[in-house]
This record gives structure tokens, C-alpha cells and sequence, in this order.
């Protein structure tokens, strides 16, 4: 494992890593489940505040949207505004059967390893840590699951967790291609609302993911605005993790600087303009569409755009459009909802 350091350090010179097979089958696999402690929470960053009555500053001050913020919100801004004000309704046996499927396809490539954390520099470091080992993975085994990714898009800080990175096996191309998995609980082809939620969340996915490997990530503005201390110590813990790993940290600042070694080292995998959405049903796991289609920076611009302008409080949040009034009869919130009041029918 000492090679993934030493590797790391010759990548600061422009050198691509070299990992030994052994050291490949200790670093690969692991990964750690303490990013899920927390809920969710190249563009300029805004510094002016936001009013106090927006959504950003009620509902996450100091913290990161999720990506599952923006499409949440792009569903239905209505919704949206419910689960903030009221809490998340009770999961549904799909959305549970969702989470299984997800976490099975996880442990097929990923150990997950629970570390006690006590700070949110712990918790970013072990975000970064996940970052690197995921990385590392993809190059040594041409696929990775489960990859925090996070960065600034549109002035906000967004992060969120790509479900699966693989690298072509036909030796032409070397980009990554990024890969969402949804199940459905009928043997029915996705609506177009459902595909546009997912073009939108793998959009975001590749923005993070190019953006970070391109060395975009702003290293000031993210100790500043999470509020966080560069020279913090890190427990016993959290040290003995990275150190299985191979690395030797004290600080906070030390896992900083091998983050963005990895990131400086990743400069060739660019991910492709092609992402890849696919659907499984659930009985089975059976395949029942993969969905092709391709980045397109000015729609994911205008779309992000259009969410924030939701969290910024600079309007009133919208509600669905007549086409697309088929999810009322699927929303928890439906029987408080203002549009039900002059809707003859959902």
C-alpha cells in the first residue's frame, strides 16, 4: 500500500500512478460508509448572502445541495418546498427496493468500512479518501461504484455520489463513461418526465467528476465557507483508516493535498460526452432499457439555473406542469397541496 503514496507523490511531477497488483487488491475494494453520516446536504462563487428567508439559507447553511436536492426539485419544486418545510413522507416499498438494489451492486466491487468520525473535517476527509481509493479502483479494475463527487456549479456547492465509473474495454477510447442504474417496479419504459429527472442528475454527475480532475476545486472558498480548519488533527481513528490505506496523515490538510495529487493525476480521464442510464425491474433484476444520450452543457446550465433560482428564494416555487400532473396521484403531499384545490383531477 506505501505505493499508492509514493505513486501519488511522482503524479505531482506529471507522472501517471503505478500500482503493484498487490497493492490494487489491498486498496481497491475499500471504501467507507461514514460519508453517509450526514444528510445532504467552473463557475464564480457568489459571496453576496442570500435573503434569510431562502431555502439555501434555512435548509442548508454551511452545507452542499445534493444532487438528489436538484432533482428532487426539478421533479417538483412544489414537493420540494413540502419536504423541507414538513420532512421526507414515510420510504415506499420501491424506493426500499431501490436502496437494496443500489447496495447490492455496490458490494459486488466495493468493501464498506464504518469509521467513527467527530468532526466535518473528518467527515470531508473520509469523502477524499473515498475519492482517491474509487479512483484508484477504476484504473486497476476498469470500473468503480459508489464515487463521491463535489465542487461548485452555478455559484453553489453541490456533491453527490455517482453510482457507477467504468473505462471502455475496446482499447480505442479511454474516457470513462458514467452509468446511473434505476428499478422499476413495472415491466414499463420510463416516462419522459423520468428520464429528463435522470438526464439531469447524471449531467451533474459528469460536471462534478470533469471539473474535479480538470483542478477546479476551490480550496479556499471550501474552507471558508463550510466553515473548516485545514491544521484540525485527526483522531486515532480516522488516521488508522487512512493509514490502512496507505497514507500517512496527521491534518486535515494533509488528506487535502492527496486528494488534489489524485486530481492533478487524473487529468487524461475525462469523462465521456455519452451517459448512460439503466433500467432494471425489480422483480428480478432483469435489464429493461439502457437509455443513451449525451451531455449538453447550455440545457444542464439552464436547468441548474432554473433549480437554484427555487433555492435562492428569488421566486415562489412552481408547481407541475398540466402534462406532467400524473405525479400528484403519486405525492405524499398531494391532499395539502394548493394546486389540488382548483385541479378537478391529478
Amino acid at each position: 500500500m506505501a505505493l499508492i503514496s509514493g505513486a501519488l507523490v511522482a503524479a505531482a511531477a506529471g507522472a501517471r500512478p503505478l500500482l503493484s497488483s498487490a497493492a490494487r487488491r489491498a486498496a481497491a475494494p475499500l471504501s467507507c460508509a461514514a460519508y453517509w453520516a450526514t444528510s445532504p446536504g467552473g463557475n464564480g462563487i457568489e459571496d453576496s448572502p442570500l435573503p434569510r428567508s431562502s431555502h439555501l439559507a434555512r435548509f442548508r447553511e454551511r452545507r452542499a445541495l445534493a444532487v438528489t436536492d436538484i432533482t428532487a426539485t426539478e421533479w417538483c419544486e412544489k414537493q420540494m418546498e413540502f419536504v423541507l418545510e414538513h420532512g421526507k413522507p414515510e420510504r415506499t416499498d420501491a424506493m426500499k427496493a431501490g436502496s437494496d438494489r443500489h447496495a447490492q451492486l455496490e458490494d459486488e466491487v466495493v468493501r464498506r468500512v464504518d469509521v467513527a468520525i467527530r468532526s466535518a473535517e473528518e467527515l470531508w476527509a473520509v469523502r477524499f479518501m473515498n475519492f482517491i481509493v474509487g479512483t484508484n479502483q477504476l484504473l486497476f479494475e476498469d470500473i468503480t461504484r459508489e464515487i463521491p463527487v463535489f465542487g461548485v456549479v452555478e455559484g453553489s456547492w453541490v456533491i453527490g455520489i455517482i453510482d457507477e465509473i467504468q473505462l471502455p474495454k475496446n482499447g480505442i477510447s479511454f474516457q470513462p463513461i458514467l452509468v446511473d442504474t434505476k428499478t422499476r417496479r413495472r415491466q414499463k419504459s420510463p416516462s419522459e418526465a423520468q428520464k429528463r429527472n435522470g438526464r439531469l442528475q447524471l449531467m451533474c454527475y459528469k460536471y462534478l467528476w470533469d471539473n474535479l480532475i480538470a483542478e477546479k476545486f476551490p480550496t479556499e472558498n471550501f474552507f471558508s465557507y463550510f466553515d473548516l480548519d485545514p491544521n484540525y488533527l485527526l483522531s486515532n481513528h480516522v488516521k488508522w483508516y487512512i493509514n490502512s490505506l496507505g497514507f500517512n496523515a496527521k491534518t486535515f490538510e494533509d488528506v487535502l493535498k492527496y486528494f488534489k495529487i489524485t486530481c492533478h493525476t487524473l487529468q487524461w480521464l475525462q469523462s465521456q460526452e455519452q451517459l448512460l442510464l439503466r433500467y432494471e425491474l425489480q422483480a428480478d433484476d432483469s435489464l429493461l432499457e439502457e437509455y443513451k444520450f449525451t451531455y449538453d452543457a447550455r440545457w444542464f446550465k439552464d436547468q441548474i439555473q432554473e433549480v437554484l433560482s427555487f433555492w435562492q428564494g428569488s421566486r415562489e416555487p412552481k408547481f407541475v406542469t398540466e402534462e406532467e400532473r400524473w405525479k400528484c396521484g403519486i405525492c405524499k403531499f398531494a391532499p395539502d397541496c394548493p394546486m389540488i384545490d382548483w385541479t378537478p383531477k391529478c
